[in-house]
C-alpha cells in the first residue's frame, strides 16, 4: 500500500508542482463554492428560471469560445509561468468586486451575467496556460501522473466546495461565498510567486525567434493532421456541449424536479465529484499513452451513465447514479488529456492544448442556453438523458470508424468475466 501511495502521488516529491497543486486546490474550492452560490444568486434573482442559469453559463464559457485559441499563442510565446500570476491577479480582482456587490445587496441579474463574462475572460487565458504548464513542473516522465493528480485536485475540490457552499448559503446565505471565493484565489499568487524557475523543465521549447512567430493556423493544421489527436477533440466537443452541463441541469433538477434546498444541491454535485475523484486518482499510475480503445470505451461508459441519471425518477437513485457518471466523465476526459499530451511536440503544446480547452469547455456557450431551455419547457431530466443520447450516439460512431480505419473487430467474452475486447484484423 505504501508503494501504490508512492507511485500514485510521485508528482508531488517535485517542489514547483507541489506549490502549483496546493494553490490550485485552495483556489478551486472557493471557485466551486462560488458556482454553486452565482446559480443559487441566478435562481432567485430570476424567480426559478432554468433559461437564466443557461444565459449565466454561456457567458461565463464564451470567452473560453472567443480567446482561448489566441491564449494558446501566448502560452506558446511567452512566459507560462507570468501569463498564470497575471491571470489569476484578474480572477482576484473581479471576485473581490463581486462580493462587494452581493454583501451590499446592490447585486442586480446583469451584474451577474457580467460579471460571470470577464471571470470567462480570466478562464480563457489561465486555463490553456496551465494545461502546457504542468509539463514544464514535472517534464515527460512524469506528466501522467501529473495529469491525474490535476484531475484529483479539480475534483476534491468538487467535493468539498460543494458540500460546503451548501451549507454556508443556508446558513449565512450567498455574500460570504462569494468573499471567501476572492481570498481563496490568493493562494496561486503567491505559490507562483515562490516557485524556481531554474527547476522548469524548458529544454524542449523552440529557440526565441521561432516562438516569435507561432501562429494559431500552426497548431490548427497541426492537429488536423493527426486523426490520433482530432478524434478524441471531435469526441469532446459534442460529449461536452450535450451532455458535460451538470452545473446547470443539477440546479434546475434538485429546485423544480425534486423541490429541495442549496445543500440538496450541494450533495447532487458532491455524488458527481466523488465519482470524478475516484476516476482521476484510477489514473495516477498510467506512464503511458493511453490506447484509443480507453479513451472510446470511457466515452461510451460516461454516455451511458449520464443517460441513466436523466431517466432516474427518484432522489436517491440519481445520488447513486452520479458517482460512476462522474467517474466515468473524468476517466473519459483524463485519458483523452493524456493522450493528447503525450502525443503533442512541446512546440506546439501550449496551441494545441488551447484547442482542447476550446472544445473542452468552449462549446458550453453554445449548448447551455439550448439544454437550459430544454430544462424549462420539457424537465430537467429530459435535458439530461437527452445530452446523454447525443454523448452516446457521437461515441459509438467513432468506435465505428476506429474499427473501420483500424481493420480490427469488437469482441465479446462471457468467462472468465463478461467483458468487451479488441483484436487485431488478422486474429
Amino acid at each position: 500500500m505504501q508503494a501504490r501511495l508512492s507511485t500514485m502521488f510521485q508528482s508531488l516529491q517535485v517542489r514547483n508542482y507541489r506549490l502549483f497543486a496546493s494553490g490550485q486546490l485552495i483556489k478551486l474550492i472557493g471557485v466551486w463554492m462560488m458556482f454553486i452560490a452565482q446559480d443559487w444568486l441566478v435562481l432567485e434573482l430570476s424567480n426559478n428560471s432554468a433559461t437564466a442559469l443557461g444565459v449565466v453559463t454561456a457567458c461565463q464559457f464564451t470567452p473560453v469560445l472567443l480567446l482561448t485559441l489566441l491564449s494558446g499563442r501566448l502560452a506558446d510565446r511567452y512566459d507560462k509561468r507570468v501569463l498564470l500570476f497575471v491571470a489569476n491577479a484578474f480572477w482576484t480582482v473581479l471576485a473581490l468586486g463581486m462580493s462587494v456587490l452581493v454583501l451590499t445587496d446592490l447585486v442586480q441579474l446583469w451584474h451577474v451575467f457580467a460579471f460571470a463574462a470577464l471571470l470567462g475572460t480570466a478562464n480563457a487565458v489561465e486555463t490553456p496556460v496551465r494545461q502546457a504548464f504542468v509539463s514544464e513542473l514535472v517534464g515527460t516522465s512524469l506528466l501522467p501522473n501529473a495529469l491525474s493528480l490535476n484531475a484529483a485536485v479539480f475534483n476534491s475540490a468538487r467535493i468539498v466546495g460543494p458540500a460546503v457552499a451548501g451549507l454556508a448559503i443556508a446558513a449565512f446565505d450567498v455574500g460570504p461565498v462569494f468573499l471567501f471565493t476572492a481570498l481563496s484565489s490568493i493562494a496561486p499568487l503567491v505559490n507562483v510567486v515562490r516557485m524556481r524557475t531554474a527547476d522548469l523543465h524548458r529544454d524542449a521549447l523552440l529557440p526565441r525567434d521561432e516562438r516569435a512567430s507561432a501562429r494559431v493556423v500552426d497548431g490548427l493544421r497541426y492537429v488536423w493532421r493527426r486523426p490520433d489527436l482530432l478524434m478524441p477533440m471531435a469526441m469532446m466537443s459534442v460529449i461536452g456541449m450535450s451532455l458535460f452541463n451538470f452545473q446547470l441541469t443539477l440546479a434546475a433538477l434538485a429546485k423544480t424536479v425534486f423541490h429541495t434546498g442549496a445543500a440538496s444541491f450541494g450533495l447532487f454535485s458532491t455524488a458527481l465529484a466523488v465519482g470524478a475523484l475516484g476516476g482521476a486518482l484510477s489514473g495516477t499510475g498510467r506512464r503511458s499513452r493511453p490506447s484509443v480503445w480507453v479513451v472510446l470505451g470511457a466515452a461510451i461508459a460516461c454516455a451511458s451513465f449520464g443517460t441513466l441519471v436523466g431517466f432516474a425518477s427518484a432522489y436517491w437513485l440519481v445520488v447513486a447514479l452520479l458517482v460512476p457518471t462522474g467517474f466515468c466523465m473524468v476517466f473519459f476526459a483524463q485519458a483523452a488529456n493524456q493522450r493528447i499530451q503525450m502525443g503533442v511536440d512541446a512546440a506546439f503544446r501550449g496551441r494545441v492544448m488551447a484547442l482542447w480547452v476550446l472544445v473542452f469547455l468552449g462549446t458550453n456557450p453554445v449548448g447551455a442556453p439550448l439544454i437550459g431551455w430544454i430544462a424549462e419547457r420539457y424537465g430537467a431530466g429530459a435535458s439530461i438523458w437527452m445530452g446523454g443520447l447525443v454523448s452516446l450516439a457521437t461515441a459509438l460512431i467513432a468506435l465505428t470508424w476506429q474499427l473501420r480505419h483500424s481493420g480490427a473487430r469488437l469482441r465479446f467474452r462471457v468467462l472468465p468475466m463478461p467483458r468487451f475486447y479488441v483484436t487485431s484484423a488478422d486474429c
